[in-house]
């Protein structure tokens, strides 16, 4: 020990390395090394030296000497030598040893290339409101993480031995016979050492994992959907899939996918929605309201004089989707109008009409022209319904030309013997 107190210096950078308060517990410190370590890891294209930083902050945190002097006295009276010093061990040692071994398989980014283990993707269901407003979704989980107890070895130290199912290979070839000289061969894990190439005695196997090397655990995460997100846009947690021994472990993904909505389309940041109007309110205005997705009422009327011809859009700016990562900007929305005409008038009605609408196109026939025309009969049809008949008709006629043979004899069908 030293003969006089050291000076003071910087006692939160460490914590600040790894994003804790200082009242952080050692469960705290893991979790918050663990999900760093992975994401500026260098063979995932992270820094390497906020990797070394992230070890060394966490080799002085875990150690209870090392953290009081710390807390105390700051950087610099570890690196005089108090608490044994603030070197740090291999950051890759470190970060191997949550994984049971190196997480490269034994070489690591100085050797050969990682395994990196799979991504889990789940669904995430969301309504436009959810998109429009944002929202939080609090999702509980099951994954496989590394057994604390034997950390990820499933037994003693070097208890473990070559499987002899599939020599170690973890993988099985299995011949499956199709017919005379035909054979199809599928490759499978072996279901001796389920795949891990190794096997364990039954009295040497961890008690805690039963040398799976894994136990199960239950996790809350909470999904932060942000505004104006889009429909098929994915939510990474990184590191946070089921971990095994010698590999970096996976992200949890949630896709989002948006519920279809009873008013609004959204399409990109404009939301489209349909109104009907009446003939009259087409000619002579309108005044309607649309209750938005946050709840806001909206009064949509027409200018005075103003007629809307069916199949016409009008537009309201700023009254769209938010934009992701700029919610104050918004989209537009887009009104479509349908109009919804009479289905017949009177002869007083066509007459009053007649009086106030421009005159029809002066194109009268003579008598004569009116004799040589053939007079026909309108009627109403469902024109979707009407195409649909007459293709059921030409398949059922092309069916049963198929049938028939030339001459008019008709194709006969084999008898089994």
């Amino acid at each position: 020990m030293f003969g006089r107190a050291p000076k003071k210096s910087n006692n939160t950078r460490y914590y600040e390395i790894l994003g804790v308060s200082k009242d952080a517990s050692q469960d705290d410190l893991k979790k918050a090394y663990k999900k760093a370590a992975i994401k500026n890891h260098p063979d995932k294209g992270g820094d390497p030296e906020k990797f070394k930083e992230l070890a060394q902050a966490y080799e002085v945190l875990s150690d209870p000497e090392k953290r009081e002097i710390y807390d105390q006295y700051g950087e610099d009276a570890l690196k005089e030598g108090m608490g044994g010093g603030a070197g740090v061990h291999d950051p890759f040692d470190i970060f191997s040893s949550f994984f049971g071994g190196s997480p490269f398989g034994g070489a690591s980014s100085r050797g050969r290339r990682q395994r990196r283990g799979e991504d889990v993707v789940h669904p995430l269901k969301v309504s436009l409101e959810d998109l429009y407003l944002g929202t939080s979704k609090k999702l509980s989980l099951s994954r496989n993480v590394i057994c604390s107890k034997c950390n990820g070895k499933g037994s003693k130290s070097g208890a473990s031995m070559q499987c002899p199912g599939c020599q170690g290979s973890g993988m099985k070839v299995s011949i499956k016979h199709l017919g005379p000289s035909m054979i199809q061969q599928m490759q499978h894990p072996c279901n001796e050492c389920k795949g891990t190439g190794e096997t364990i005695n039954e009295k040497d196997r961890c008690p805690q994992c039963k040398g799976d090397k894994v136990v199960q655990e239950k996790k809350v995460l909470e999904v932060i959907v942000e505004k104006g997100m889009q429909n098929g846009q994915k939510i990474t947690f990184p590191g946070e899939a089921d971990e095994a021994p010698d590999t970096v472990t996976g992200d949890i993904v949630f896709v989002l996918q948006q519920k279809d909505h009873p008013k609004f389309k959204r399409k990109g940041e404009d939301l489209f929605v349909e109104h009907t109007l009446s003939l009259t309110e087409a000619l002579c205005g309108f005044q309607f309201v649309i209750t938005h997705l946050d709840g806001r009422q909206l009064l949509i009327k027409s200018n005075p004089g103003e007629v809307v011809k069916p199949d016409s859009f009008k537009a309201i700016n700023d009254e769209g989707m938010p934009l992701y990562q700029r919610p104050f900007m918004k989209g537009k929305m887009y009104i479509h109008f349908a109009v919804e005409f009479p289905d017949s008038l009177s002869p007083d009605h066509v007459k009053a009409l007649e009086a106030i609408l421009p005159p029809k196109p002066t194109c009268q026939l003579t008598d004569m022209e009116l004799d040589e025309c053939e007079e026909t009969t309108l009627y109403d049809v469902n024109f979707e319904e009407e195409m649909r008949r007459k293709q059921q008709q030409h398949a059922q006629e092309a069916y049963d030309e198929d049938e028939e043979m030339p001459g008019g004899a008709q194709r006969v069908q084999c008898a089994q013997q």
